[in-house]
């Protein structure tokens, strides 16, 4: 089966819980803390493979959680990291965020990875928070929480030239006499469900050619097959469209490369202006040869067509030389724009402040990571979460908006009462 997009979800591994511990040891007040730090959570990393070829992989397992990073512990032991979660696509997958379709990577090439979510840091033992006026800390920190995120893969072939036209043409005829590859052929339509790509090898010259399947009307609005794979000829350098010049399935050949080349262009002006070779196959199954003269005049002068018969490979040489004499003078496809942010990036020197009936609100990055670091069921750690607050401009901020004794402040889900 060949799936070429799906949606999966994604959370990197929470960072572990930094120990609260003492160690015991005489003339140490309380002992002396010795809580280790927690340990990494495991982050997402996508990486193209050289043996996947579709995303069927992905058909049933659409979840991906990377494991937590270990909780510290006494003895100033830190906790481990976690181990990261590796997932392969083949190359030529596009990864995008689903809330807003940005695209995130472009993994074009073997072996090419990204790391789109990163595991959680591992919060602070109280080892770490022991100065010479608080010698003996009883709170630690938390470790970040991550958060998961939907993405779109989409698979786009990796492929030179693209063979594009309506169902049983002969496209996949004509790959299989020109290429390694070796399609299912037979007189039905939409017989390719999937495309087919092989390598070329002439003249001292190869590429990979692609048998896109069959276009009909409307495929860029849904209907038919052409709507799922015309984002496979985004990656091509070249096209050739192919035409059948018999009218064997009872439609006007030059009926055909109008409606194909209308297709392209409502898909994508890019796709629509990629240079093209016209194969007006089926020519040996014409009575009368004037129908290539009439369908050249139409098409014009700057258009290359090359009359050609698959099944006796007749006239296939000359075009492929043609093809050949283009592809070394077009440049190599680029990888597509990518969305340049980190999708799960915090910035923690933000946050909002918001006016409310009886007090303020505080909300942003900067707030959720002292809240998720810090204990505030321990008065010591309460104590360090004011004097955070404090030392951020938080409390100074609130007062030049009208801060007062006795107004509530909301912190998240915590809720204070200011005095001075």
């Amino acid at each position: 089966m060949f799936i070429d997009k799906v949606k999966i979800r994604c959370k990197a591994g929470d960072g572990g819980d930094g120990a609260v511990a003492f160690r015991k040891e005489k003339f140490v007040p309380n002992g002396g803390p010795n809580g280790g730090d927690g340990g990494r959570g495991g982050s997402i990393i996508f990486k193209a493979d050289k043996n996947l070829s579709s995303l069927v992989d992905f058909r049933y397992k659409k979840v991906f959680k990377a494991d937590s990073g270990e909780n510290g512990s006494g003895n100033n032991k830190y906790g481990k990291s976690a181990e990261d979660v590796i997932i392969k696509v083949p190359a030529g997958t596009v990864i995008r965020n689903a809330e807003n379709n940005n695209v995130l990577a472009d993994l074009m090439s073997v072996d090419d990875e990204v790391v789109l979510l990163k595991g959680g840091k591992g919060g602070r033992g109280n080892a770490k928070f022991a100065t010479p006026t608080r010698q003996a800390p009883r709170f630690s920190e938390k470790g970040i929480k991550t958060k998961e995120y939907e993405f779109v893969l989409e698979l786009r072939t990796l492929a030179d030239v693209g063979l594009v036209g309506f169902p049983n043409v002969g496209k996949s005829t004509l790959l299989s006499i020109v290429s390694n590859a070796k399609p299912k052929i037979a007189n039905y339509h939409f017989t390719t469900l999937a495309p087919n790509i092989g390598v070329v090898s002439m003249h001292n010259y190869s590429f990979v050619m692609a048998d896109i399947p069959g276009l009909i009307s409307g495929a860029s609005e849904g209907l038919g097959l052409g709507h799922e794979f015309l984002r496979h000829v985004a990656r091509t350098r070249l096209l050739i469209h192919v035409v059948d010049i018999s009218g064997s399935e009872g439609r006007d050949p030059y009926e055909d490369y109008l409606a194909i080349n209308a297709e392209l262009k409502s898909y994508s002006e890019d796709v629509a202006k990629l240079p093209q070779v016209v194969a007006l196959n089926k020519t040996d199954l014409l009575a009368d040869k004037s129908v290539i003269d009439d369908f050249k005049k139409k098409v014009g002068n700057n258009v290359k067509v090359y009359p050609i018969s698959a099944v006796s490979n007749s006239g296939v040489e000359a075009m492929m030389q043609e093809v050949i004499d283009q592809l070394v003078k077009l440049p190599v496809k680029e990888r597509l724009e990518i969305e340049e942010y980190d999708i799960d990036y915090k910035d923690y020197t933000k946050y909002e402040i918001v006016k409310t009936d009886d007090g303020f609100e505080v909300f942003g990055d900067m707030v959720d990571k002292l809240l998720g670091n810090v204990a505030l069921d321990d008065l010591r750690s309460n104590a360090y979460f004011q004097k955070r607050v404090k030392e951020s401009g938080i409390i100074e901020e609130l007062k030049k908006l009208g801060l007062k004794e006795g107004d509530k402040v909301i912190f998240g889900d915590i809720e204070f009462e200011y005095a001075e």
